[in-house]
């Protein structure tokens, strides 16, 4: 039983039933005009139902009633902040799923607008009939039960007409039990119908998932950055404190210090720029560094104690800006890697732009005792991650008893 009262506790069953009354003002605005001095059936089905279509048909084409419809539907039609009785886990639906709330851009959704807007006067002018007629038959029954049988309750149940005056107080809540019922079968009914007629076009859903898709991707690409850029910072910022205490030179602590207040300055940049491109403020931001600046992340890596081996060959500089952008990155994390991972150990680094394809190989000596492993963390993922985006393939894992980060990337 409970299962079946529940959806008279949600407050979305109620608004369904607002919802779908207010169809009704257009067909009680036709009858006023058309006329029912004598309230016959054919004049109520020409009032109410009749006579509505056209003015449904021609407001339906309007482009910009079904993004009206469509708010509607939303606010009314489902659960949301407004419905308080979906809290729970097992009645709660989606707010508004399928429901589009642009205006019609294509003859399909004008005649589907025109279509639902039809269906929801039909809809309110049956359930205003109803509702009025349930209505009356309760107010009838507390009448007669209240007077004992001085009025005559029986609307709709004629054989009880001449029964005891208590039987009208037994049945004054079947009235209204068949009402809940038949606006909880109605809100369900042009819930479903919504999502069908007022839902997005094909086109409209391909442009969703499309957006969708380019927010997931550059979400990943600012998370990287964020990794690369402040990974770096910190790690080298560690290494150098740890030095510094271990070798208790005043000359070489303030060396540590200045690597440390210039390692952090250029990842204060970093982040500035990563927030004012999610702030979207519209303000020139500081350009990402390129391979150019490549000579910046050996000297932090020398002053952190690695001996570092660079080889440098090619038009570094002259690289198309996406490969030597993200060249920067993967070379950063691939230091990165070396100091929080192998700590002071040699490095030989290799750069090389020729023959249309520009290679990174970056090599470390590979202690034991703190060998990283190629089911490395993110950052190794991300280099993978990266230079499969740029058409590129990477390799990370020990090779010839050392660690290697091999990455080729295509310049065209």
């Amino acid at each position: 039983m409970p299962r079946f009262l529940r959806p008279l506790t949600r407050a979305v069953t109620y608004t369904r039933w607002l919802h779908v009354l207010v169809g009704c003002v257009a067909g009680l605005t036709c009858a006023s005009v058309y006329g029912m001095s004598e309230a016959k059936a054919l004049d109520l089905v020409v009032g109410f139902f009749v006579l509505p279509v056209p003015l449904g048909v021609a407001a339906g084409l309007v482009p910009a009633m079904r993004r009206a419809e469509g708010l509607q539907a939303r606010l009314m039609l489902f659960p949301g902040a407004h419905a308080r009785g979906a809290a729970g886990p097992h009645d709660a639906e989606p707010a508004g799923p399928g429901v589009s709330v642009m205006p019609s851009a294509s003859w399909n959704e004008r005649c589907r607008t025109a279509l639902w807007l039809v269906l929801r006067i039909e809809a309110g002018s049956a359930t205003g009939f109803v509702t009025f007629f349930l209505m009356g038959q309760t107010l009838a029954s507390i009448g007669a039960a209240a007077q004992e049988r001085t009025t005559d309750p029986a609307l709709f149940l004629p054989a009880l007409a001449d029964g005891p005056w208590w039987t009208d107080a037994l049945l004054v809540p079947a009235p209204l039990l068949i009402l809940l019922g038949f606006v909880v079968a109605v809100g369900h009914f042009m819930a479903a119908v919504a999502g069908r007629l007022l839902g997005p076009s094909p086109a409209q859903r391909l442009a969703a998932l499309e957006e969708r898709t380019e927010q997931l991707l550059e979400r990943n690409r600012i998370a990287r950055e964020l990794h690369d850029s402040l990974g770096h910072a910190l790690t080298v910022a560690v290494v150098q404190a740890g030095a510094a205490r271990a070798a208790a030179d005043p000359e070489f602590t303030d060396r540590a210090l200045e690597a440390i207040e210039d390692t952090g300055r250029h990842a204060l940049e970093d982040l500035d720029r990563v927030l004012r491109i999610l702030r979207e403020d519209g303000q020139p931001g500081r350009q990402r560094p390129t391979l150019a600046d490549a000579d910046r992340l050996l000297d932090f890596a020398r002053t952190s104690g690695v001996k570092v081996e660079a080889e440098v060959t090619g038009p570094v500089d002259r690289l198309p800006g996406p490969v030597s952008r993200e060249g920067y990155r993967m070379l950063q994390e691939a230091l990165t890697n070396v100091l929080r991972h192998a700590g002071q150990v040699p490095v030989r680094v290799q750069v090389a732009a020729d023959d249309g394809l520009l290679t990174l190989d970056v090599r470390n000596t590979l202690p034991a005792p703190t060998a990283p492993t190629g089911r490395g963390g993110s950052g190794l993922r991300g280099i993978r991650e990266r230079a499969t985006l740029l058409g590129g393939r990477a390799h990370t894992g020990p090779h010839d008893g050392d660690w290697r980060v091999r990455v080729e990337l295509p310049l065209a």
